[in-house]
């Protein structure tokens, strides 16, 4: 598991003031999504980061809640990060759930000025869940958080016109 002050895991990573970004993590599967807001806390305070978490029931609530974020709040973040895990069992459910998330997600970045984060496992067991969140395959947490500063420093260029 990466480390706050790891040099490798910070190389590249934007310097950025004055961000803000929000959390909706999902109820489901709380052990796994509460270690991914973890590894997305440690990036944030080692890079001075404000954010807030939102808590949603399941994975396909995530994309109304930032939609409704989005239009509705006064406190508008510079970028928003979805949290959740979905975990194959016997039945299809899973394939619709990824699929609406995913779509979510997707239809949000494409009509919506702020970036939104895919933090969502979809995986086939609990082990691979785990193998996510600091094993062998890395904290995905804390790749989200990365990914959202990256995004936020990219967006305010090009909103500015710097690149």
């Amino acid at each position: 598991m990466a480390t706050p002050g790891n040099s490798l895991l910070h190389k590249g990573i934007p310097v950025i003031k004055d961000a803000f970004v929000l959390l909706v993590k999902t109820e489901w599967n709380a052990s796994i999504v509460d270690e991914l807001e973890n590894g997305c806390i440690r990036i944030f305070k080692d890079n001075n980061i404000r954010f807030q978490t939102i808590i949603v029931p399941g994975a396909v609530e995530i994309p109304f809640a930032i939609q409704q974020h989005i239009q509705t709040s006064n406190n508008q973040p510079d970028a928003y990060i979805a949290l959740g895990t979905v975990i194959r069992g016997d039945t299809p459910h899973f394939d619709y759930v990824c699929k609406y998330v995913t779509e979510g997600i997707l239809q949000l970045n494409l009509t919506h000025n702020k970036p939104v984060i895919f933090g969502v496992l979809t995986v086939e067991n609990n082990q691979q869940a785990i193998e996510r969140i600091g094993g062998k395959h890395g904290h995905k947490g804390e790749e989200a958080a990365i990914t959202a500063i990256k995004m936020i420093d990219l967006n305010r260029k090009i909103q500015q016109q710097t690149i």
